[in-house]
């Protein structure tokens, strides 16, 4: 999956280089196409490390469990990676298209809003990773990690079950907003999906805590 992560993050640089050559000469500054391209390759390369950090921890684990807990973590790191890159190089795309299509129109109208195909990306990711959040096993990196998360196994599947469940539902509602609602709206209430999502899971890996603790 690492490979597929560097297709999709070079992607945008191959697509700045065959727009280079047929953008309206009047567009300023054109060789600023390629900040954004450069700046998925980074955030992909920092993936890239994290992965292979956990990778090595799985050659060297001394136990089957150790080795499960990071292979499990090097998955969920590698679709969490490719799914940025996905969303950094849809909203790179737009830009360029928004950028060019203004240009012929004489800058008259805005033809993409780029925040609201931002939001329905995010509202996708969140979809996806949380569908892959309880595949990590315990671990200090992956996961949703609170205190009372890493108590032990069961309060970390417990709590990140749940939090999976909360950071789906707040895609979803992320989806259905930015469908119908304008970029600066959409944003607005992604953020706030977010929290509640966050708030509402903190609590409750704090309810599975104090029961775990009751049970000892």
């Amino acid at each position: 999956m690492k490979k597929i992560m560097w297709i999709v993050a070079v992607l945008p640089v191959v697509v700045a280089s065959m727009m280079l050559q047929v953008i309206p000469d009047m567009i300023p500054h054109k060789i600023g196409i390629f900040i954004f391209p450069i700046v998925i390759l980074c955030v992909t390369f920092f993936w890239h490390l994290l992965i292979g950090t956990f990778e090595k921890k799985t050659v060297k684990a001394s136990t089957d469990k150790e080795r499960m807990e990071a292979n499990s973590s090097a998955r969920v790191l590698c679709v969490v990676g490719l799914s940025q890159a996905i969303m950094f190089g849809i909203m790179n795309y737009c830009i360029l298209y928004s950028s060019c299509v203004q240009e012929n129109v004489n800058g008259s109208k805005v033809t993409v809003d780029i925040a609201r195909i931002s939001c329905i990306l995010c509202g996708i990711i969140f979809v996806v990773v949380g569908n892959y959040m309880t595949k990590a096993k315990r671990n200090t990196v992956v996961g949703f990690r609170t205190a009372w998360s890493m108590y032990n196994d069961n309060t970390w599947r417990k709590s990140n079950r749940f939090g999976a469940i909360s950071i789906v539902v707040a895609g979803v509602l992320t989806i259905i907003t930015a469908a119908f609602a304008n970029g600066i709206t959409s944003t607005i209430l992604l953020l706030v999906y977010l929290l509640s999502a966050t708030i509402i899971a903190i609590l409750y890996s704090k309810k599975v805590y104090d029961q775990e603790k009751r049970e000892v």
